[in-house]
């Protein structure tokens, strides 16, 4: 399954006129790869996750999330695609203070009629995916920022999402810390089979990414297929 972006244009009322955050984009980020979005603030990298993610309807062009356009979809369908096929990793983890790691992910947990005991096996399977199986009963104060980063991650994936869609992960970590979250992102995708987008500002680490798109004034540049 893939991600499919086509000729993507978003504008936004400024003042008597519009502003154009995204300006034709087209990208494809087939299942098990990684497209890594760069650029400085304000180049429309954040407009680009929210249109991909169905939280905000482009003024034109196709998106296709695993085969599924989602042009036509009502506001209920476009929520059940994303809870059902679509993995959100935010900037901040924004973890409930009062629940321990495994308990982060059974929230999330869309059930769909699967019993409360695979909740709980999904969930310590993912913990243990992202190195945190011996940290499945500690809540957000018990760990590392780079720590509470994966539980986000593996949140994301609880239910096995197609598309995952990761904002800034290593924004509030250090150099050591960012390395090691952006690997396992890799790692994830992979092993999962994701078509994942990765917005960030480091460039440092993105040697593993399938393709390094830069982002300028709304406008996408993605890299020749060699």
């Amino acid at each position: 399954m893939t991600l499919t972006l086509d000729t993507v244009t978003l504008t936004y009322q400024d003042g008597d006129g519009r502003l154009t955050a995204l300006d034709r984009v087209a990208l494809d980020v087939p299942a098990g790869t990684m497209a890594a979005i760069v650029g400085p603030s304000g180049s429309g990298k954040s407009s680009l996750l929210a249109v991909a993610a169905t939280l905000v309807t482009p003024d034109s062009g196709q998106v296709l999330v695993a085969g599924t356009s989602t042009g036509e979809l009502s506001r209920a369908e476009k929520s059940a695609l994303r809870r059902e096929r679509v993995g959100i990793v935010f900037q901040q983890p924004n973890l409930l203070p009062s629940l321990t790691s495994a308990e982060q992910l059974h929230v999330m947990a869309h059930m769909d009629g699967r019993k409360p005991r695979q909740v709980r096996d999904r969930a310590h399977e993912l913990l243990a995916a992202v190195g945190l199986a011996d940290k499945a009963d500690r809540r957000p104060h018990q760990l590392s920022g780079g720590q509470r980063q994966r539980v986000n991650i593996a949140r994301a994936l609880m239910n096995d999402p197609d598309v995952l869609l990761v904002d800034e992960p290593t924004s509030a970590l250090d150099h050591e810390r960012g390395a090691a979250v952006l690997d396992l992102i890799v790692r994830l995708t992979r092993e999962r089979g994701t078509a994942t987008v990765l917005v960030t500002h480091d460039r440092a680490h993105l040697t593993e990414a399938d393709q390094v798109c830069e982002m300028t004034d709304g406008r996408l540049y993605v890299p020749a297929a060699a």
